[in-house]
């Protein structure tokens, strides 16, 4: 069976990450499951967007510069459904307002906004319908401990969204993933869900969420987690080494040892501008994560050219 490709932001290596045009040029492209990274506005909506913040990829300190926090963020908690709407989404920007990946969609240029999953679901479901291909969803819980703490427990109702669009059930195209090891365990056991859950894996000092990662990379920790989870998301950079004698990408044995305690592996993220140390060239990497590793799934931020290595196989010729 060929791995999923996963829509990492939708196309976002072509238009600014988590609109609504960049899933549907997804799906366009072939990709199997759209993502959608899940957060909280002021009134409890849900709403697609990467981060707790919004000045990253928004014009949120023009439209309203003294809504930022002590830190000098602007947090999406802050701002109602109503507020959020008016925001320009542009590409993803650094702290110095450039542009994080110089090469793809400019910045500043086209009108795009944030959307609610609601609005996001209904858009895969019309073009599920309209072109008699099924692409899946893929949410991702973010930051769930910290958002009960701003007052609201998104958990409960990203299922009741999913629920009322028809996501039910294991047998569903959808995965609901997350950092936090506690809530994945909490989706499991406390709230019971049936749908298919994936624990992303970070590094300890990335400061995502309470969760060990150290811990659950070994074989034990993937054992455990295989009791409540369906599989992992890790980091690409968690799965090989150059450490050999020839100085080529080598396993770690992380896709290894979570396959043997029955787990899928959808590692992140497969971007063609920005290749990690020991790959020259997108397809070259994409040979390694699915030819050598034999992962599952792969989060890209190029679908297209992932859905054409997989339809194609020209690994090897970039």
């Amino acid at each position: 069976m060929n791995p999923l490709i996963i829509a990492h932001r939708g196309a976002s290596g072509y238009l600014p990450e988590h609109t609504l045009p960049a899933k549907a040029m997804a799906y366009a492209m072939g990709a199997d499951y759209l993502e959608q990274d899940v957060v909280a506005s002021r009134d409890d909506q849900l709403v697609v967007l990467h981060d707790v913040y919004l000045d990253r990829v928004t014009d949120v300190a023009r439209q309203y510069p003294e809504r930022c926090r002590d830190d000098g963020r602007y947090y999406v908690r802050d701002f109602d459904l109503g507020e959020i709407r008016r925001l320009s989404v542009t590409e993803r920007l650094d702290e110095h307002g450039r542009a994080v990946f110089p090469k793809r969609f400019p910045p500043h240029t086209g009108r795009f906004r944030i959307h609610t999953l609601v609005e996001e679901l209904e858009l895969v479901r019309g073009l599920n319908a309209a072109t008699g291909r099924v692409a899946g969803v893929y949410p991702e819980l973010k930051r769930p401990a910290w958002h009960r703490n701003q007052g609201v427990d998104m958990a409960p109702l990203l299922l009741e969204t999913l629920s009322a669009h028809g996501y039910e059930s294991a047998e569903d195209p959808v995965f609901v993933q997350c950092f936090d090891r506690a809530e994945i365990e909490r989706l499991r056991e406390t709230l019971g869900t049936p749908l298919k859950l994936v624990q992303l894996i970070g590094e300890n000092d990335w400061n995502e969420s309470d969760t060990d990662f150290d811990v659950l990379k070994t074989v034990r920790g993937l054992r455990d987690l295989a009791g409540v989870a369906d599989g992992i998301g890790p980091w690409i950079n968690q799965l090989y080494t150059l450490e050999t004698i020839d100085g080529q990408p080598a396993s770690t044995g992380l896709a290894s040892a979570a396959r043997d305690a029955g787990l899928l592996v959808h590692p992140y993220t497969l971007r063609a501008d920005a290749l990690p140390a020991g790959f020259k060239v997108h397809d070259e990497l994409a040979g390694f994560l699915i030819e050598s590793l034999g992962v599952d799934g792969v989060f890209t931020d190029f679908p297209d050219r992932l859905r054409r290595f997989i339809d194609t196989g020209t690994a090897g010729h970039g």
